[in-house]
């Protein structure tokens, strides 16, 4: 059931009843000397000087902080009113994504910490609360070094000024931080998986601890008002996994209106119940998308049928907040402005997105690339920190039917001499062989742009400026196969060892269009125009040679909207269209020659598919 954006729970894959939010007004504080630990800050709050509003950056201006200068080590402080909870039940405090590392206390008792500034962390803060409860105090200590090379950063930049492509730094606390109460055997993670031709979908989840006895996980699928599964299973062990039968899946010609899409994007609501033998059951709501994503003959297929993925890519920065959205709401509207102008889908760009902004894509229909924030440096730290970092977003995000694509490397971000150190690139393939272990439903592609060891998609980042060089290298098949053998458009070869010749080529990064700066002006693009109606007309060139090839299958434009000094957006930093988004929908959605039948929709031919007598 779809919701309002502000009553949206931050993690909307695993919902209960009642949670507490606890954004808003904190104490802050920084520490250039890093003598916070030794002079117990988290046992006061004399040291919290100023007031920040979590969870936006302190270096945005929404923060009210506004201090966008480099700071290693900035702490933060609230009360909230709370009881300890009753017996049988425990309180749990969530953070949505704390950048870099994260030390935490209640009431000056250590409840635990976590490293990884993109991915979710929770503490049971139960035994820290004060029994007769009250103002209880949350203390964070977090560390975020901006001169390290190996703590996966993405486009955070370095430098104290930002310059080239990247951005201000975001520091801190930059999605939700929210509480639950829960029973002490309570469900940590659930996750779906769907087996189209088996007719089924896997359920996979976690206790919260070993059960001492079994109990019942039952399990209720339905699609407005329908019954589509119940099964209850005997679980005796804390992490658990089985299929649930949905026998609408069996009829071949009816089960497409369960299927999602862009142009279709059903959810199936789940209901979660633990019942245990004693103790208080534990009920979530979560929901699933039922779909099928793969490759063949050098296409991309959804629910088995060819599909043109035409994305954009998604920086997910906004000028006043940073890495943060400004409200709940903007992750919404960006969604939506992504699909009215004419794309289906969307790479999240050198970032692990807010869950809310793919609980809408999962909603409206858009498919999603998954990337990782990576880092600068390759040596034994960076290695283990992105591994951990992307087994995380693996973990948090798989189970979104948007997500159609994981994409662990950007251009050799972390591995600048992968083509020539064994090393580097035996990491590269690592992660993509890692990934498909962990999540064999989905393409991957080790290191998108170029430098590709392994990849189910060959995507190629190309800024060349004309049309005609674009067809030029990607305009019929012979052409692709030389380019991908021989080319070097960002002046590294695309592809480090064998060509296979049926996986799909998409051009994942390309265009990157900008109005041309005035003198004084903090700019950077790759192609200029003098207006909009020479964005259009050049947006037209460009993206027609792309749409002309019979061999491309897919493409990612650069970018949706301009980011700090990077404009190259088709819509301004605060999400204006530069162009009528009437023209640019009609340049981005008409027939791609690579899929003869489009103008018909190879989806709507699943969907309607025809009679005996057509």
């Amino acid at each position: 059931m779809a919701v309002e954006p502000e009553d949206l729970c931050p993690r909307p894959n695993l919902v209960r009843q009642d949670w507490m939010d606890l954004c808003g007004r904190w104490g802050f504080a920084f520490d250039d000397g890093d003598a916070g630990l030794a002079d117990r800050w988290y046992a006061g709050h004399e040291a919290f000087d100023r007031t920040i509003t979590v969870p936006y950056p302190p270096e945005s201006e929404l923060s009210g902080v506004h201090a966008p200068q480099p700071r290693r080590v900035v702490w933060y402080r609230r009360e909230f009113d709370t009881a300890a909870p009753p017996p049988g039940y425990r309180f749990v405090v969530h953070f949505g994504a704390v950048d870099y590392a994260a030390s935490v206390w209640v009431n000056g008792v250590p409840v635990g910490g976590h490293e990884g500034g993109h991915t979710p962390f929770t503490l049971d803060i139960t035994d820290a609360l004060r029994l007769d409860g009250g103002a209880q105090s949350i203390v964070v200590r977090v560390e975020d070094q901006p001169d390290d090379a190996t703590q996966p950063r993405g486009k955070q930049d370095w430098r104290e000024e930002p310059h080239d492509i990247w951005y201000h730094r975001t520091t801190g606390i930059w999605q939700p931080v929210w509480a639950e109460v829960v029973p002490d055997l309570h469900l940590r993670e659930v996750q779906w998986i769907a087996d189209v031709p088996g007719a089924s979908v896997v359920c996979e989840g976690e206790l919260s601890s070993h059960p001492e006895n079994p109990v019942t996980v039952r399990v209720l699928l339905r699609l407005d008002g329908e019954t589509l599964a119940e099964q209850a299973v005997r679980v005796d062990h804390r992490r658990f996994r089985f299929p649930v039968a949905v026998p609408a899946l069996r009829h071949g010609q009816d089960r497409h209106r369960l299927l999602w899409a862009p142009e279709h994007p059903v959810l199936v609501d789940a209901g979660v119940r633990v019942e245990p033998a004693d103790g208080p059951e534990d009920v979530v709501a979560s929901y699933l998308g039922i779909r099928e994503v793969g490759v063949a003959d050098g296409r991309f297929l959804l629910n088995q049928v060819p599909y043109f993925p035409r994305m954009v890519l998604e920086q997910g920065y906004w000028p006043q907040s940073h890495l943060a959205a400004p409200d709940a709401g903007a992750l919404r509207r960006e969604v939506e402005l992504i699909k009215e102008l004419g794309f289906n889908g969307v790479r999240v760009h050198q970032k692990v997105e807010d869950p809310r902004f793919l609980y809408w894509c999962d909603r409206l229909g858009l498919l999603v690339w998954g990337e990782a924030a990576n880092a600068y440096e390759f040596g034994p730290t960076a290695i283990e920190r992105l591994t951990r970092d992307w087994l995380e977003i693996l973990r948090r995000d798989r189970s979104h039917p948007s997500i159609v694509t994981w994409v662990p490397l950007n251009e050799s971000w972390g591995v600048p001499d992968i083509a020539a150190v064994p090393a580097q690139a035996h990491f590269a393939s690592s992660l993509y062989h890692l990934t498909k272990a962990v999540d064999p439903t989905r393409p991957v592609i080790s290191n998108d742009g170029w430098e590709i060891t392994e990849a189910d998609i060959y995507g190629v980042h190309d800024y060349a400026p004309l049309g005609v060089s674009l067809s030029r290298r990607y305009g019929d098949p012979d052409a692709v196969r030389k380019t991908l053998a021989e080319g070097r458009p960002g002046g590294r070869r695309l592809v480090l060892g064998e060509i296979t010749a049926d996986r799909p080529v998409m051009l994942t990064e390309f265009g990157g269009l900008s109005y041309a700066p005035q003198a004084g002006d903090k700019w950077f693009g790759y192609s200029t125009v003098a207006d909009a109606a020479g964005l259009v007309h050049k947006l037209d060139e460009l993206v027609s040679a792309v749409l002309d090839s019979p061999a491309l299958a897919g493409f990612c434009y650069t970018q949706l909207t301009d980011t700090e000094q990077e404009t190259n957006g088709l819509l301004t930093a605060d999400r204006v269209p530069k162009a009528d988004p009437a023209k640019i929908r009609a340049i981005l959605t008409r027939p791609a020659r690579a899929l003869p039948g489009e103008e018909i929709g190879a989806y709507r031919e699943e969907i309607m598919p025809r009679g005996d007598g057509e």
